[in-house]
């Protein structure tokens, strides 16, 4: 049984009239009549009754006709979503960020995206950068943005963004030199490990010469606003994005220690074999945009 069968049957039954069926399907007459005779034969049924030039339905067919429609109803839907999903009317677009893109970077493009796409809806997580990328391989969500490398040959990984740590301390009286002795002695307050943000300070504390190994941790914290939270606090010093530290800086809380720290990438995450929706094309589309607005 096809939908073209069941289109067929409906267009003949509520016509009782094979030829004003065709006409109107613009279907020939001998491809209605094939339809109605494969439903017969294959179900041991007949549908209408064929008295003289006329056809009216049996009760097999009036029982039938309400299902047939309701079918065709149906596939009628069904093909409305996709083609809503596909013109972006309908659908939810899932995607992780790491704590640093969600809490500041993120935000003003998705508000962006929904004046758009008022219609999408986007369920965003907020994880590390290696339970993001965990979650992108496993299919929870389509799409990640991380502050950190990920080594997965799974996914695919460009940059979408930019961004510079800050290295912060409570106290107005700045050292006067920053060496390696001074970053070795000092007291850290640092996000967990898998995090983008200590993974990049890690790196460039190797460029320096300095094992992270040989640091003083007093504090590992699971957010940008804990670890800032307690450098305000007089527990260390710490580095966070530029974005996390500037209302801090502006209102004086904490200071910035004169180190240069190198300028990092934040990172679109997919798997390289799901298929990638329209709504994440949008998205990447807008991240593009904005980029370009920046430069």
């Amino acid at each position: 049984m096809t939908l073209e069968q069941l289109r067929l049957f409906v267009a003949v039954a509520e016509r009782e009239h094979v030829t004003a069926a065709s006409r109107a399907l613009h279907v020939t007459q001998s491809a209605v009549s094939a339809a109605i005779a494969a439903l017969e034969e294959r179900h041991g049924v007949k549908l209408f009754h064929r008295v003289g030039r006329g056809i009216c339905l049996t009760e097999a067919g009036r029982l039938f006709l309400p299902e047939a429609r309701g079918v065709l109803a149906r596939a009628a839907s069904a093909e409305n979503v996709l083609e809503e999903v596909a013109g972006l009317k309908r659908g939810t677009l899932r995607v992780v960020a790491s704590q640093t893109i969600a809490a500041y970077w993120l935000p003003p493009i998705l508000v962006a995206f929904h004046r758009q796409y008022p219609d999408i809806e986007i369920d965003l997580a907020i994880s590390n950068t290696q339970d993001a990328a965990s979650r992108v391989r496993d299919g929870v969500v389509e799409l990640g943005i991380v502050e950190g490398l990920v080594e997965d040959p799974v996914l695919a990984q460009w940059p979408v963004g930019e961004d510079h740590l800050t290295l912060i301390q409570a106290s107005p009286e700045l050292p006067h030199t920053i060496n390696r002795a001074w970053l070795r002695a000092a007291q850290w307050v640092m996000r967990e490990p898998g995090s983008g943000t200590r993974a990049t300070l890690e790196q460039h504390l190797r460029q320096l010469g300095i094992d992270p190994q040989e640091l003083t941790i007093s504090l590992v914290l699971p957010s940008n606003e804990s670890v800032r939270t307690a450098i305000e606090a007089g527990a260390g010093i710490g580095a966070l994005s530029s974005l996390v530290v500037a209302p801090s800086l502006q209102a004086g809380t904490v200071y910035a220690v004169p180190q240069t720290l190198k300028t990092r990438s934040f990172y679109g995450l997919r798997h390289k074999e799901r298929y990638r929706s329209r709504a994440a094309d949008a998205l990447l589309m807008l991240i593009d945009q904005n980029n370009r607005q920046m430069k």
